[in-house]
């Protein structure tokens, strides 16, 4: 594993982005009062594992470890998709009908484009409430490790 100045660049942004459908995603949740519709809910249930999964390519990326990009992928899938899935059974539970509806016209997981969005602010108050800040320090912490990286 040796980064280079262009896989620094490229895979930090493809992390940034993921670090940054993370922070859409939790500027938009409010855990346990209100069903998450808007922003990246729209178009996807689960913005926050998508985010992680950009922000791991980003890194793999960054590290030029490129082997680890399929395996990586297939793991995360294999280990997330019955969390999603356990997640969603505690989400009908809670909300019914209006989960089953919304379940109905977004993906669980790759996003789609085409469903419309639905309205609710993002408010910069739920990403610290959510603790999302924890994850863009993980991140920068882990970018730097490969910054240190590629000069030794």
């Amino acid at each position: 594993m040796r980064p280079s100045r262009s896989s620094l660049w490229l895979g930090g942004s493809i992390a940034v982005c993921g670090a940054g459908i993370r922070t859409w995603a939790a500027g938009h949740i409010d855990k346990g009062r209100v069903l998450a519709r808007s922003g990246p809910y729209a178009l996807t249930r689960n913005p926050l594992y998508l985010g992680s999964l950009v922000m791991a390519i980003g890194v793999i990326v960054a590290g030029q470890v490129y082997w680890l990009l399929l395996p990586f992928v297939l793991f995360y899938l294999t280990v997330y998709y019955p969390v999603m899935r356990a997640e969603e059974q505690e989400l009908l539970g809670g909300y019914g009908e209006e989960f089953k509806e919304y379940a109905g016209k977004v993906p669980l997981f790759f996003p789609r484009f085409t469903t419309p969005a639905a309205t609710s602010r993002f408010l910069w108050s739920r990403v610290l409430q959510n603790r999302e800040h924890r994850t863009l320090g993980g991140l920068l912490l882990t970018e730097a490790f490969l910054i240190l990286r590629s000069f030794y």
